[in-house]
């Protein structure tokens, strides 16, 4: 990840405290204590949690609240490259919220590197899923040979622990899963990111020695740009049900968005809606800073290109999630108002607004 920031005007915090954790501690027992937030009122674009630095917020409803499944940032001490490397993250913590706007309740450690038994580092961002009463986390992290992999954990109630299986998924690689259940029962398991996710250093799902830095491998600008990695989900929930393939994202023609289309292209961040019979994928472009959006007919794609989401936030990275509660649809993203540190995020919530045209209105943070 590149070390320049975005410099825009940050709103003027509203009164609370910032406590840094750096570093993790024992997991003798999960904590749950509650967090001050914002009025309802005033929830939107306000951070949502000021006690720790979250970031890729993924936010899903179970059993009638909204549980958010972020990243745990921390002050690592590793220094800036492009690759990432100071995104340090060691462990994962859920929150919840019984309306957007409410109180929010911080549900404590719910898995931590030591407790992955092929992970050494990295916990970046994950995603969760429920079917049939079980809930399942999906992490990426690196293994000991610095390569990324896809893990799953799984806990009996939303709010965790979760307990990781002891290999990551057969098949994975690269990093930001995300799931999506389509209305027939099936889950679709979607991943991938470039520059320090790796992702440039597969090819039909095979590993290639492509270089250490951060574009070795990538394709060259006039040919098309690497994609999202999507397969099927078995009914275990911890194994893929078929080969991966590639989610095409087209330009208005119906060709692929070219790799040197970097206002457009796909670098990270990959999520899957359903609004009005359409399907949607949303993902960040990475050094442009944009949460973009393509819309298709079925979860594989091809998906076309249709526009903007979320205009740049302050900081260098932009990472989402995309639901809906009560009939209102909100976006969940981060920035880093409150550090002003690339590293260190704070993740945030506001309405999304689907048009009559199926166009969604961008959102200025």
């Amino acid at each position: 990840m590149l070390k320049t920031a975005i410099k825009k005007t940050s709103r003027p915090f509203f009164g609370l405290g910032i406590l840094l954790a750096i570093g993790c501690g024992g997991r003798s027992q999960q904590e749950h204590h509650r967090t001050e937030v914002s009025k309802p009122a005033e929830y939107s674009h306000r951070p949502l949690v000021t006690d720790h630095f979250t970031a890729d917020p993924s936010a899903h409803v179970f059993e009638g609240r909204i549980y958010i499944y972020p990243s745990h940032d921390i002050d690592a001490g590793i220094p800036s490259d492009d690759l990432g490397s100071h995104f340090g993250m060691r462990d994962y913590r859920v929150y919840s919220m019984n309306t957007p706007g409410g109180e929010i309740t911080d549900h404590g450690t719910v898995l931590q590197v030591e407790d992955i038994p092929w992970a050494s580092r990295q916990l970046w961002a994950p995603d969760a899923a429920e079917k049939d009463g079980s809930y399942y986390l999906y992490f990426p992290a690196k293994d000991e040979n610095g390569i990324f992999k896809i893990g799953v954990a799984v806990a009996d109630n939303p709010a965790g622990p979760f307990i990781a299986e002891p290999y990551p998924i057969s098949g994975s690689y690269s990093i930001d899963p995300a799931v999506y259940r389509a209305n027939d029962g099936n889950y679709y398991l979607y991943w991938g990111g470039i520059w320090g996710g790796q992702l440039q250093k597969y090819r039909n799902n095979q590993f290639l020695d492509k270089g250490d830095g951060p574009t070795d491998g990538l394709p060259a600008d006039d040919e098309p740009a690497l994609s999202p990695i999507v397969a099927r989900l078995s009914k275990d929930m911890k194994t893929l049900a078929e080969e991966p393939r590639e989610v095409q994202i087209l330009d208005e023609s119906g060709n692929p968005i070219l790799a040197g289309d970097h206002a457009r292209r796909f670098f990270e961040a990959a999520w899957i809606h359903l609004h009005d019979g359409r399907y949607y994928l949303t993902y960040s472009t990475g050094d442009t800073h944009f949460i973009a959006y393509a819309t298709g007919d079925n979860p594989y794609g091809p998906f076309t290109y249709q526009g903007n989401v979320l205009a740049p936030v302050q900081g260098w990275t932009t990472h989402h999630s995309i639901v809906q509660f009560e009939g209102t649809w909100y976006l969940f993203y981060h920035d880093t108002e409150l550090s002003g540190e690339t590293h260190l995020r704070n993740m945030k919530m506001a309405p999304l607004r689907h048009l009559p045209d199926g166009s969604i209105e961008l959102i200025e943070p």
